[in-house]
């Protein structure tokens, strides 16, 4: 790679995708806690009845090795470990009658349990 990145290298730092309603309920529940210094942390940790469990939290610091991405003011922020886990995946937010959350579409997962809290 050059030293002249450009914006659309930049969304690849760790290839994943952030949907306009999961950017506008993060920028939502930042203004609701008062706090401009959190980044979205999206996490793939040991755990769960498949093998692994996706994280997705707050978090002030920006730690060694992050791979980051801006996406029009929310910065979401994956570790080293994490991103090839996470490359190509797409997080959303659902606010319908039957589900309110955040999801996450991930091509790299083989399997799900029966819960969706874990994958493999």
């Amino acid at each position: 790679m050059t030293d002249t990145l450009t914006t659309s290298v930049d969304t690849k730092a760790h290839g994943i995708g952030l949907t306009d309603a999961a950017a506008t309920k993060v920028k939502n529940l930042l203004t609701q806690e008062g706090r401009d210094d959190l980044r979205l942390r999206v996490a793939v940790q040991p755990g769960g009845c498949s093998g692994l469990i996706y994280q997705l939290y707050f978090d002030e610091r920006l730690l060694e090795n992050d791979a980051t991405v801006d996406f029009e003011g929310v910065e979401v922020v994956v570790d080293k470990m994490s991103v090839p886990y996470l490359d190509g995946a797409s997080i959303d937010f659902e606010d319908t009658i039957e589900k309110q959350g955040f999801t996450i579409d991930n091509p790299n997962a083989q399997g799900s349990c029966a819960c969706g809290d874990s994958f493999h």
